[in-house]
């Protein structure tokens, strides 16, 4: 730089400002918001029943016991049962894999040939699809009780898979199509010049491009599902009920002496999985909705 000349490029913000203190303040009383009440959960687990009498629920456990979690997991009531939550977590991943598996599987396939095929009455097929995602789902309940009961699925886990596959087809192709729609049209175009069917362009083109939007829709199904107890308790009967049913019936029980550190354990070991799945592709999950949200 010339002696005397002006400095150039953008002015240095400051690290400290109005607008630093507004925005961090904000996302701190946000994360507070939501962090606080998930202290309590956990602080609440890890304690005995005449701590937790003692009444002050934000302190931390004079004594760690992990009694609480060993008790929602192997011997909490659920009803007439009194095996925990044990049960109810595998009979949720025997309906969330297959459920998870089948949606994402012919959702990626609507949403390619939506994107790349343009076959006759595809804008008809996908706006009658995507309708099908703003129709409450209790107006829904009552028909398919009656279409379950008449194939022989109802109470079935079958059944609910086959709920929960049809129920997230509108939203994962609409997030298939657009992002399909987002990758350059030119590499279709070439493999179709160099031969390539229907199945080759999706198999060696489509998906190995397509894993930031294969987590999204994987962490969305997992999320919806695993938390669903709606379904679960309309679909299902006591022995095949998923986790979140299960919990309802240790929170809500009037029976007995109200165990809160059982009811937190509980409630935890309920929602970990999501959360773990989450944390893990947490930045991947992040890409695919940007990458699905280009085009419409």
């Amino acid at each position: 730089m010339r002696a005397g000349a002006e400095p150039r490029g953008p002015r240095p913000r400051k690290v400290i400002s109005r607008r630093n203190i507004l925005i961090y303040g904000t996302l701190f009383v946000v994360a507070l918001y939501y962090l606080l009440p998930l202290y309590v959960m956990i602080v609440t687990s890890l304690k005995g029943m005449p701590e937790i009498r003692l009444g002050n629920i934000f302190s931390p456990p004079i004594e760690i016991t992990f009694e609480p979690w060993v008790k929602a997991w192997s011997q909490a009531c659920t009803g007439l049962n009194c095996d925990g939550l044990s049960r109810g977590f595998w009979n949720s991943v025997r309906i969330t894999v297959p459920s998870v598996i089948l949606s994402i599987a012919i959702a990626s396939v609507n949403g390619y040939a939506l994107a790349n095929w343009k076959f006759k009455g595809a804008d008809i097929f996908f706006t009658i699809l995507i309708f099908g995602a703003f129709i409450p789902y209790q107006v829904m309940l009552y028909p398919i009780v009656i279409l379950l009961r008449e194939i022989g699925f109802y109470g079935t886990l079958t059944g609910l898979v086959m709920v929960h596959t049809v129920f997230g087809m509108p939203i994962l192709t609409l997030l298939f199509r657009n992002y399909f729609s987002s990758l350059p049209e030119e590499l279709f175009k070439a493999a179709r010049v160099d031969g390539a069917g229907f199945w080759g362009i999706y198999f060696r083109i489509m998906l190995p491009m397509s894993l930031p939007i294969f987590v999204v829709a994987v962490i969305i199904q997992i999320t919806g599902i695993w938390n669903d107890f709606l379904f679960g308790v309309v679909y299902t009967r006591p022995d095949v009920y998923p986790m979140t049913v299960q919990l309802n019936n240790i929170v809500n029980s009037v029976q007995g002496v109200k165990e809160y550190n059982v009811n937190m354990a509980a409630t935890l070991i309920t929602g970990l999985v999501p959360l773990v799945v989450y944390f893990i592709s947490g930045k991947l999950f992040v890409r695919g909705i940007a990458a699905g949200a280009v085009k419409g």
